[in-house]
């Protein structure tokens, strides 16, 4: 039986501009961020004794005269326009109810999608006997935020073709604090996968498809085997990602090909390994700050 045995090695010294960059303010609970007066309070911090104190541990963001405290480890809390991927946990009436790492499930109401075939009209008795046919509980989703609640749980819609039922893919569960807000969640990669960041956490990636015009209005999932380069790459990446989220990296579409192209030379079972984690995220880290300049 073949047996794999490791050794301690020496932790590799960070560059004295890395370590230097990427310091942030971290606090926990009860710290106190500052003692004047003249700022504002925001998420995660409150006042006492004429002091801003943090109440969640995490980084301090400061815009303008406003301070707020990131949580390193939450749950996701809804924006209006971000990108989500979400699973279907209940079908009602009018409605479905969809697991998006929130504190409360988001609704996704059948007004709020495009019918098959990106047909507009009212909706009748007969699509509402249907609904279980649109989408049934498991499926997963990917679906924009229409609107936040009082108390705190999101409304979805998927009014647009790129969004709708996912196929075949991976999903990579992630803190929603890790994935950096951008102008596009979606992104083809040059490897030949694609990406869904939700802001959520969740993420999803899977081949990249070779004709996008053929959708029918986002219910048709496509199950059609996935080769075994496809199936490699796809693991590679989720891989890379897992390994990112345990050095605290920020995700986005160039972090995750930068660490892809990283993690090249080395088998995709390798990739988890505590030594060839950092060293490949210590390479991701360096060419992102060589490319900031």
């Amino acid at each position: 039986m073949a047996m794999e045995m490791r050794l301690p090695v020496a932790r590799k010294p960070l560059s004295e501009r890395l370590g230097r960059d990427t310091k942030k303010h971290l606090v926990v609970p009860g710290d106190t961020i500052t003692t004047d007066t003249a700022f504002m309070r925001g998420h995660g911090t409150y006042m006492g004794e004429e002091k801003l104190i943090a109440s969640v541990a995490g980084s301090v963001e400061r815009v303008n005269k406003l301070i707020c405290v990131k949580a390193l480890k939450t749950r996701y809390i809804g924006e209006v326009g971000d990108i989500v991927v979400g699973r279907i946990t209940e079908v009602q009436q009018k409605r479905w109810k969809v697991e998006t790492n929130s504190r409360l499930d988001s609704v996704l109401l059948l007004s709020s999608m495009n019918l098959p075939g990106g047909e507009l009209r009212r909706r009748s008795a007969e699509d509402e006997l249907a609904m279980r046919g649109f989408l049934q509980e498991g499926d997963l989703i990917s679906a924009e935020v229409q609107a936040v609640f009082s108390d705190g749980a999101v409304s979805l819609h998927t009014r647009s073709l790129k969004y709708g039922k996912l196929g075949q893919g991976v999903l990579v569960q992630v803190s929603p604090s890790l994935v950096k807000r951008q102008k596009t969640h979606f992104h083809d990669l040059p490897c030949g996968a694609s990406v869904i960041l939700g802001n959520n956490g969740f993420i999803w990636i899977y081949p990249t498809p070779e004709h996008k015009e053929e959708e029918a209005g986002g219910f048709v999932a496509n199950l059609e085997p996935v080769s075994l380069a496809d199936r490699e790459v796809i693991s590679r990446l989720r891989n890379c990602i897992v390994s990112l989220v345990t050095q605290r990296m920020m995700l986005y579409d160039t972090s995750i090909l930068y660490c892809y192209e990283a993690s090249l030379p080395h088998q995709i079972k390798d990739i988890l390994k505590p030594e060839i984690m950092e060293e490949i995220v210590m390479e991701t880290r360096q060419r992102l700050l060589e490319q900031e300049g």
